[in-house]
């Protein structure tokens, strides 16, 4: 990439011409531009390093992979081109190896389950569709093999499913049923006396619906389904059940849809599937947590239908480890792309009679763009621990009931952040282009309309956040594990409502901040990390607690309105839940922060963190002013030292986004190649050299006419 930006790094030091040192009417103290003696520098080598994370060699393997052209997405291709295309890449992966790193190193995997995400992750930067046809076949439809079936569906079932001779669907969702998969209703009902299942989609609702690899190319699903033997439903189950046969005509009993054009991720055949009393052998149920006998008898190594039920599911969490990651990966590629274009892009002549100014070097230009740069940057090292804890469960090393709920109260908060950041940047970053980021060629638009659907599938955002919002609750006790609405109303009741739910006592310490009188004063104490990390923790403790009191009546009350009033309070569940996954990212960033070892990144990354910090309090400040947690001074100074940071953190704005290491190849925007740089150059050459020659124009406004001669008087 070619830019005239500011830049940090010791390799190109340069400040361009029309670059202002400070915006106008901001205090910002004493500004060192980079290249100034003094000023700090990024070692953008470790900073990618960084970045890259904790699998950062398998990542970059994994980008030689997705810069080859015939891996990536052709834009203009009819939906059935598209679809074509994306299957032959998931033949180049299986043939590559690539997608089997978390399968088992006796079928020729590497029982690798972080590489195998991180990966697959980078993808994205391809085409999303191959991301999430890929997650598909391997990611859904090969793990529930792995995690929910014994040996015996291992060997039978997973070296069809990787070499893809076996293209799967992963059969969950119902057009009745998305979020609510306890509730779907598709049934597995045991016959005896055939020893078999026998599958029904008994209404129209229980259709399963919106399934890659459903409306053309799967021949196999792992189907969810009620499990019910000798007239006992026991609840959600998984069952391999073959679809089509190898013409890929259904087999009897099976029918199914083409969900047809969507809004994007038109790569990949969703459909819909419906059964009528389809027959499979008793065996094909995938039996690690439930299992039913020839004579019908039920047996399970987990007692309780609930946390059976729960356990099942938390086998599937990487769907939503990986959408964090990817949506991520996505705001990335972004902003380098704005970042990039707005850096070289020229616009008004402001503070120069005949240079125009780089469109980055405006105050508000700036405020669109860097705090959504510092909020990628919080959830890039967020996702990276989520990964190493996602490891960590399932290699067996920290694989407790509390590292497994952990896991999947990490999933359900970082995942609806992620996703809907993503959505959020993608559309500023295409705004902040201008036309140009309208165009097709230039990815943004694409991405957008692609990553829509991150927001709701493997888990809709709100109601992942309401999980988050349940285990804060259960911090006040663990008596409840899957409770109903009324339930955990009156459960909550029971407890000291004004207790923080850590009882860390951050709440009291935050209520006596104290006004130091001035700006500047109340800036200083504003930036101190354990300030930032008590005024984001209280804002958790405090919303939980006073959720708490509200609830307070719903013990006397039936459980019909004990369930109205916590859905009265929904909203403010959700809220604290949110507010929780930020302070998660906000540690995780002020961990890496604190063990960057080169003095220079360590410093912007601090500007990088504190911006995202103050950002969450800005975002927030009507409640810190409501709650007395902040005085007016002090959130006034709030907005004044964000435009402080981002005026320091200007100059190195290029390098930050450098440092995520996408390559022309994998960004594929023109207005991120160099051709805006080379455009503005001619310009200004050509103008320069008019003005050298004599030639220009005088401007109409400066332009003085000669009055006309007067003619002589006549005699």
């Amino acid at each position: 990439m070619v830019d005239t930006a500011q830049r940090s790094s010791n390799k190109t030091p340069a400040r361009p011409t029309g670059t202002p040192a400070v915006t106008p009417g901001v205090d910002t103290g004493p500004v060192l531009i980079a290249g100034q003696s003094g000023a700090p520098t990024i070692d953008l080598e470790s900073l990618n390093r960084r970045l890259l994370g904790t699998w950062a060699d398998v990542r970059l393997k994994a980008r030689e992979l997705t810069a080859r052209p015939d891996l990536q997405r052709i834009e203009g291709q009819s939906m059935a081109e598209h679809r074509a295309r994306v299957l032959g890449q998931l033949k180049i992966l299986a043939e590559n190896g690539h997608v089997h790193r978390a399968f088992p190193a006796h079928l020729g995997g590497a029982d690798d389950h972080g590489g195998n995400i991180a990966g697959f992750e980078e993808l994205v930067t391809a085409d999303p569709s191959l991301q999430i046809k890929a997650g598909v076949q391997w990611g859904l439809f090969g793990a529930a093999v792995l995690h929910l079936g014994t040996g015996k569906h291992h060997d039978a079932y997973l070296p069809g499913i990787m070499t893809l001779e076996v293209p799967g669907v992963f059969a969950m969702t119902e057009t009745g049923h998305g979020s609510d998969v306890a509730a779907i209703g598709t049934t597995a009902t045991y016959d005896p006396a055939t020893q078999e299942f026998v599958i029904d989609t008994p209404f129209r609702a229980a259709w399963k619906d919106y399934l890659g690899n459903a409306a053309k190319d799967g021949i196999a699903a792992v189907l969810f389904a009620q499990l019910i033997t000798d007239g006992v439903n026991h609840g959600v189950h998984a069952f391999w059940v073959p679809i089509r046969d190898e013409s890929g005509t259904f087999l009897p009993g099976i029918g199914g849809e083409d969900d047809g054009l969507k809004g994007g991720l038109n790569g990949i055949d969703n459909g819909r599937l419906h059964f009528d009393g389809v027959r499979i052998p008793r065996e094909n149920l995938l039996n690690r947590y439930g299992d039913v006998a020839e004579d019908g008898t039920y047996s399970s190594p987990i007692a309780s239908p609930g946390r059976r039920f729960f356990t099942m599911l938390g086998t599937l969490v990487q769907g939503r480890v990986s959408l964090d990651g990817a949506a991520t990966q996505a705001s990335a590629m972004a902003l380098t792309i704005a970042i990039t274009y707005g850096s070289q892009r020229r616009q008004f002549t402001a503070g120069s009679d005949t240079d125009e100014e780089v469109i980055l070097d405006y105050q508000r230009h700036q405020r669109r763009l860097l705090p959504r740069l510092a909020t990628t940057y919080a959830h890039t090292f967020a996702h990276d621990e989520f990964l190493v804890k996602f490891d960590q469960v399932f290699s067996g090393t920290a694989s407790t009931d509390a590292d497994i709920q952990d896991l999947e109260t990490l999933a359900a908060a970082l995942k609806p952040l992620s996703t809907w950041h993503a959505l959020d940047t993608l559309q500023e970053a295409r705004e902040a282009c201008g036309g140009a980021g309208f165009l097709a060629e230039n990815r943004l638009v694409g991405l957008r309309a692609d990553l829509d659907v991150y927001a709701t599938f493997e888990g809709d955002n709100n109601v992942l956040l309401q999980l988050v919002a349940k285990r804060l609750l259960t911090d006040y006790s663990r008596r409840f594990a899957s409770a109903g609405p009324g339930v955990l109303a009156r459960y909550v009741v029971q407890q000291a409502a004004g207790r923080a739910y850590h009882g860390s006592g951050l709440r009291s310490l935050a209520q006596v901040l104290t006004d130091f009188g001035s700006t500047a004063r109340s800036v200083g104490h504003l930036r101190d990390a354990e300030v930032q990390r008590e005024l984001l923790t209280d804002r958790v403790e405090t919303m939980i607690a006073e959720i708490a009191g509200k609830l307070r009546p719903a013990g006397r009350l039936p459980a019909k309105e004990a369930a109205a009033l916590f859905n009265a309070n929904q909203d403010q569940l959700i809220e604290a839940a949110r507010s929780h996954g930020e302070l998660l990212q906000w540690e995780a960033f002020t961990r890496a922060v604190e063990t960057t070892e080169d003095a220079g990144t360590k410093q912007v990354l601090t500007w990088l963190r504190d911006l995202f910090g103050l950002g969450l309090l800005e975002k927030h400040l009507a409640w810190y002013l409501i709650n007395g947690r902040l005085s007016a001074r002090r959130a006034q100074s709030v907005t004044s030292y964000i435009d402080r940071i981002i005026v320091r953190l200007r100059p190195h704005a290029v390098d930050l986004v450098d440092a995520f290491g996408y390559s022309p190849e994998h960004l594929r925007s023109a207005i991120a190649s160099g051709a805006e740089q080379e455009r503005q150059d001619e310009a200004r050459d050509y103008y320069r050299g008019q003005r050298a020659s004599g030639q220009a124009p005088v401007p109409e406004k400066s332009h003085k006419p000669q009055k006309p001669a007067q003619s002589p008087k006549a005699g």
